[in-house]
């Protein structure tokens, strides 16, 4: 299946770059202009996915995004807000009002497409194949193979999972102990120092094959996967 996306963006030179390289990614793509162009090509070709910017002609991303949660055909679409509000209150305001994932501009596109990617595997699967790429790195999620600069790498399964895990959840950054109720799984008892382990095993292998300095350790917070460095 095609991945099919929906963008709402009134800026052109957005919509255009945007639209230019999710099609170049192999998705089929739709472009609205204002809120209510939106609510219309949702209702005739229901995509897999919307990337719904925050500030709008005619209705604003965040109405739209409630209107959508309130109809009973359209509200399990995934959104993703695109917006330069970065202050927290906003971002809990969009999150609040239905959308899934939240998206600061000025973004990268690596990011956004793997933000993109990891909600269309988690809600519609059928339309994402077994191979998550990012930066220099790729992984082929069914025959558990890593690969990093072309250069096939080996990692044990827990490094493998961390690896999997950063790459479909970029820029955000984890306490140990959601890397472990992650990874390892709520109902397993391992210490949060044992996180630092792994990290330190897994930076080293890609820091070896030439994807330095993609996990980033964040002073009393916890790990952060950033392929910018």
């Amino acid at each position: 299946m095609i991945p099919h996306v929906l963008i709402v963006e009134d800026e052109d030179s957005l919509s255009t770059l945007l639209q230019y390289n999710f099609e170049k990614e192999g998705y089929k793509v739709e472009i609205a202009k204002d809120g209510e162009e939106a609510l219309l090509m949702v209702a005739e070709s229901k995509p897999d996915i919307i990337l719904l910017d925050w500030m709008l002609p005619k209705l604003s991303g965040i109405e739209v995004c409630r209107r959508l949660r309130l109809n009973k055909e359209q509200r399990k679409i995934p959104i993703i807000m695109l917006t330069a509000r970065g202050d927290e209150t906003d971002r809990i305001t969009g999150l609040d009002y239905g959308a899934d994932d939240y998206v600061l501009k000025p973004f990268s596109l690596p990011l956004l497409f793997a933000r993109t990617r990891a909600l269309l595997r988690r809600t519609n699967p059928a339309t994402i194949g077994d191979t998550i790429s990012i930066g220099n790195i790729k992984i082929d999620t069914k025959a558990l193979r890593v690969k990093v600069n072309n250069n096939q790498i080996h990692l044990g399964p827990t490094e493998f999972r961390l690896l999997e895990y950063f790459i479909s959840n970029p820029g955000r950054v984890y306490s140990r102990e959601q890397l472990l109720d992650a990874v390892w799984g709520r109902d397993i008892y391992v210490e949060a120092r044992t996180v630092d382990v792994h990290i330190g095993r897994l930076r080293k292998i890609l820091n070896k094959y030439g994807a330095e300095n993609y996990i980033r350790t964040v002073r009393s917070a916890g790990y952060s996967f950033d392929i910018s460095g």
